[in-house]
């Protein structure tokens, strides 16, 4: 198999480099490093994560995400997007607003695939739904790492702690128990800025044909739905 050549993802100039640094080294204890190299270059690869914090399958998502992560060594952008506009906007329906054949399904399909993940879910939680405003905001204002542990921390707080994400006092002691500062967080996301971020970006996915969450957008092409991960790893490495 060819590891570096000109025409490869790392490039000609890589290529001479290593090629001239690398004259006379053993290959068995070279071509090892060179593969690691190549691939880490060939998946260097951004997603743009759009969801919302309420959502009960970018929730179940969590986990396979976060490994898919670890794997490909992508780098994700973390992106929550307004609920109801999205609704509104794209042609989808609340689910306490549809048919009740649809919501029997939902639940059904929701019992179904936290069995199948083995990841613990509260099917009527407390408090859904509740407005995320707040917590989107809050991710827009921490930083890459912080935002990607909130994002998780927050639908975990819907999902399976009973927990409501509408009031500050718990989205700052969420903060808090992730390793953030939560009050000085609370402070830089509690703002007409931060909510006009949000609205902006939801707009800018709408623009996408994102309609619903948990998206992941790589390269143009869309993902939607947490058993969509397969075919996202499928075109990342691609």
């Amino acid at each position: 198999m060819r590891i570096l050549e000109a025409d490869s993802p790392v490039g000609s100039w890589q290529y001479w480099h290593f090629h001239t640094r690398c004259q006379g080294v053993h290959k068995g204890f070279l071509m090892p490093y060179l593969f690691h190299l190549s691939e880490n270059i060939r998946l260097s690869k951004t997603v743009d994560y759009y969801h919302f914090l309420i959502s009960p399958w970018s929730y179940l998502a969590i986990g396979n995400f976060n490994e898919l992560k670890k794997r490909t060594g992508i780098t994700v952008n973390y992106l929550p997007i307004d609920v109801g506009s999205t609704f509104g906007n794209m042609g989808g329906v609340p689910p306490a607003k549809r048919h009740p054949s649809r919501q029997r399904l939902r639940m059904d399909e929701l019992k179904r695939w936290s069995a199948y993940l083995n990841v613990p879910m509260n099917l009527t939680p407390a408090y859904f739904p509740a407005d995320q405003t707040l917590a989107a905001c809050m991710v827009y204002a921490a930083t890459a790492e912080q935002a990607a542990t909130l994002s998780d921390a927050f639908l975990t707080a819907v999902w399976r702690d009973e927990k409501n994400i509408a009031d500050a006092d718990t989205l700052v002691a969420i903060a808090n128990e992730c390793g953030i500062d939560g009050k000085a967080l609370l402070v830089a996301a509690d703002n007409d800025a931060m909510r006009q971020k949000l609205m902006d970006v939801t707009a800018e996915a709408h623009s996408k044909d994102v309609f619903g969450s948990p998206t992941y957008a790589l390269d143009g092409e869309l993902f939607w739905g947490q058993d969509r991960l397969d075919f996202l790893e499928r075109a990342i490495r691609g």
